[in-house]
């Protein structure tokens, strides 16, 4: 179907006459081109709102609106092909394997941790606690327990090997 509409119709007319004459056989192109319904519904609704758009362009030259419209189709198309196979998706894929990360590890690493320094004695714990959770020094770790730098340095050492001693950590280490 060529432009037959004059320039004096009003947009609403011109809109109503892309759908009757056009709306199937872009619906149809769009189909071919991405291999899915749905989206190829959206191109054409695209497709048809630019025409709109530029309906005063459309009516007032010579040509063939549908030309323009299958170009305009085409276009959309690439660009959504492109932009699914950028993001490695496709609509429709029966194969959905979004990938959800287990916490279970956590959980279970987080309660072996508590286990292994329930494990510690006080003065053990407490310098684990300032040097390996809160990063200080050893320096300022006997500042603010009032001990000897050696006393946490020695404290550490013990508290760490035991911690290592762990049965399930060394099946770890054996594995690698």
């Amino acid at each position: 179907m060529t432009s037959t509409s004059t320039s004096t119709e009003p947009a609403a007319h011109f809109l109503e006459d892309l759908l009757s004459g056009h709306r199937p056989a872009l619906l149809s192109y769009a189909r071919t081109l991405t291999r899915d319904h749905h989206t190829a519904e959206d191109i054409v609704q695209e497709t048809l709102l630019r025409a709109w758009r530029h309906a005063d362009r459309l009516r007032s030259k010579p040509g063939s609106v549908r030309g323009w419209l299958l170009t305009v189709a085409r276009n959309l198309s690439i660009d959504w092909l492109r932009s699914a196979a950028s993001r490695h998706e496709s609509v429709g894929a029966e194969h959905r394997e979004a990938s959800q990360p287990d916490h279970a590890d956590a959980v279970a690493d987080s309660d072996e941790a508590v286990t292994l320094l329930r494990r510690l004695s006080t003065e053990h714990r407490a310098v684990v606690f300032h040097t390996c959770m809160n990063g200080r020094t050893a320096q300022e770790t006997a500042r603010l327990l009032e001990i000897p730098v050696g006393t946490v340095k020695s404290r550490q050492h013990y508290a760490l090997t035991l911690l290592r001693t762990n049965p399930r950590r060394r099946a770890e280490v054996a594995v690698d």
